[in-house]
């Protein structure tokens, strides 16, 4: 070892005087020198990098206290960097002397410099000397098309190392390395942002070696994660699922930056959550189990951290409605069965579930409906062993699929029949799933004497916003009705004014008698936003009901934001003449 230290740095003071001589390459005796000594020039800097990979930035310039100068000679010398294989190096020993955390001032400058003389290698170079010009114009190129050619050649050499290789039909079977894998990513976490590297940091992260342990360094993950959350990288969906199944915490910063941006953006309706969920590939992502199964869980956590916001069931019943549109894009048959999505829940429960309430008639809909009651009541009722997960569980598989869950109160309110005791069950479990069987019982009857009261109502030849207000029990003080109840009640209440006709002419008196609050004139906003949103992919014939609900929603954001902070008076009334 003593030996081979002694030998680099006996080549070491050789090359320097080398470089020294050869200057810029502006002569034809320097060029033909090069030449001949190019091979032993190209192995004498595999050498000084695999040198420099062991260490540190106090060691380096110990031992060699003039690599500054190696390295920048050789990097302004264009006949060294005419060949790839040159280039190449010098940028891997430039990455080597850029320390990711600079712990004192000294890294600071050199991580500065080095980058500095990174970026004229891959970046600022041009051939502009006389001699060279002319080698590149005999190869058909021009000088200002040279460098990019000859960068998008190194990348797909390197690509093809990662790749196997196929000579007539037969596969040879040369793979790259799994040190020189490691090496690489190494090399390509600086250079992950720029787009002639996209090829060969595709086929990293897609490369598939034999061994057993994770090759790639982590802060190549976190480069590339980083780069395609901040929209500086551009790579395909595959590349993406390879990142997020080799390094969970990718996957997991990529659910932490759609938290943020939903948390951070002024309003979240559902088309604008829609657009994130998309742009953010997690619901094309999630095909794959592995990942669906983590994305669910970190959802499962938000909900349960929240308390179940609202704003986190609408997140996640826009994921789910992503997701599933994903998964029969990708198959028109399952390559997986749902049960490795779903592990947990009744596979005949799913299936009813993911069907999509469009592709069945409107008028059968309370069929599929009182299927998922009797099915969910069977699991959530059932106080053997077996159903050790609990309500929760069977509750949160439920609320995946909105175009479901929000339903039921319309075919309650649509049905001129007796109520059904399922959808009864069903509305009541969906707005409080934790609740025991007898306040749940309670529940549903509270919700069966206000559809009574609104049944009657519906056949008043006159109707008023009072009127209304006391059949649902809105008016009286102090309602002993837990808050879940009281708000399923008033989501029965919005449900009526937007179906029954004789609700439109009074639908703004009862808003303003309901929005007393900013928190009520925001629940009344989302419930709004989210029939509206679930009305157009079930592409929902109900024209004048459409109507009403914009002219609502459109009123209420109008008056929202000219409210004063912290004003809390009621709303009076802004639309007249809103029969649809």
């Amino acid at each position: 070892m003593a030996q081979d230290s002694a030998s680099l740095s006996s080549d070491y003071q050789f090359w320097i005087w080398k470089l020294s001589v050869w200057g810029q390459a502006s002569t034809l005796e320097t060029q033909q020198d090069i030449c001949r000594h190019i091979h032993q020039f190209q192995e004498f800097l595999r050498q000084i990098y695999e040198a420099l990979k062991e260490m540190d930035s106090s060691t380096v310039i110990e031992r060699f206290p003039t690599i500054g100068q190696l390295l920048v000679k050789t990097c302004w010398n264009p006949f060294i960097l005419a060949y790839d294989e040159s280039q190449k190096i010098i940028i891997w020993c430039l990455c080597c002397l850029i320390k990711k955390e600079p712990r004192n001032s000294g890294e600071l400058k050199l991580n500065s410099w080095a980058r500095g003389l990174l970026s004229h290698t891959l970046s600022a170079f041009r051939f502009d000397i006389k001699e060279v010009g002319l080698f590149t114009q005999s190869l058909g190129y021009t000088s200002a098309d040279y460098y990019p050619r000859l960068l998008k050649n190194m990348v797909l050499s390197l690509v093809s190392e990662l790749r196997e290789n196929h000579v007539n039909g037969f596969n040879t079977q040369r793979r790259i390395t799994p040190e020189r894998v490691r090496s690489l990513s190494r090399v390509c976490v600086p250079l992950v942002t720029l787009p002639d590297f996209e090829p060969l940091i595709e086929a990293l992260l897609t490369y598939h070696g034999t061994e057993p342990q994770e090759k790639l360094w982590p802060e190549f993950f976190d480069a590339v994660n980083e780069a395609f959350l901040l929209k500086k990288i551009s790579l395909p969906k595959s590349a993406i699922v390879c990142l997020w199944l080799r390094h969970l915490p990718s996957l997991e910063k990529a659910m932490l930056h759609l938290f943020e941006k939903l948390i951070f953006s002024e309003r979240n309706f559902l088309r604008r959550i829609e657009c994130f969920m998309k742009d953010s590939l997690l619901p094309e992502a999630a095909c794959h189990p592995a990942i669906f199964r983590i994305v669910d869980e970190m959802f499962r956590y938000a909900l349960l951290g929240t308390d179940g916001a609202p704003e986190v069931l609408a997140t996640i019943q826009v994921f789910t409605l992503c997701f599933v549109e994903a998964l029969k894009k990708e198959n028109n048959q399952l390559k997986f069965t749902l049960k490795t999505y779903f592990p947990y829940a009744s596979p005949s429960l799913v299936t009813v579930l993911i069907q999509h309430p469009k592709d069945i008639p409107q008028g059968l809909w309370h069929q599929p409906l009182k299927r998922i009651s009797e099915m969910l009541r069977e699991v959530v009722e059932d106080q053997t062993p077996r159903s050790s997960r609990g309500p929760f569980e069977s509750w949160f598989l439920f609320i995946h699929f909105g175009g479901w869950a929000e339903m039921v109160a319309e075919q309650l309110l649509m049905s001129e029949a007796e109520p059904p005791e399922a959808l009864l069950w069903l509305l009541a479990f969906s707005y409080s799933p934790c609740d025991g069987s007898h306040r749940r019982a309670q529940t549903m009857e509270e919700v069966k004497v206000v559809l009574g009261h609104l049944m009657k109502l519906l056949r008043s030849p006159t109707l008023s916003a009072r009127d209304l207000q006391a059949a649902t029990g809105e008016s009286q003080g102090g309602d002993p009705r837990p808050p879940a109840c009281r708000r399923l009640i008033r989501h029965l209440l919005l449900n009526f004014i937007l179906w029954a006709p004789g609700g439109h002419t009074v639908a703004w008196e009862v808003i303003s008698l309901m929005a007393q609050t900013d928190e009520m004139t925001h629940e009344i906003i989302s419930f709004l936003d989210q029939t509206l949103y679930r009305w157009d992919h079930l592409c929902m014939e109900a024209p004048a009901s459409r109507k009403l609900a914009r002219e609502l929603l459109t009123e209420l954001l109008v008056r929202v934001e000219h409210r004063p902070v912290g004003h809390v008076a009621a709303i009076q009334p802004g639309i007249t003449g809103a029969t649809g």
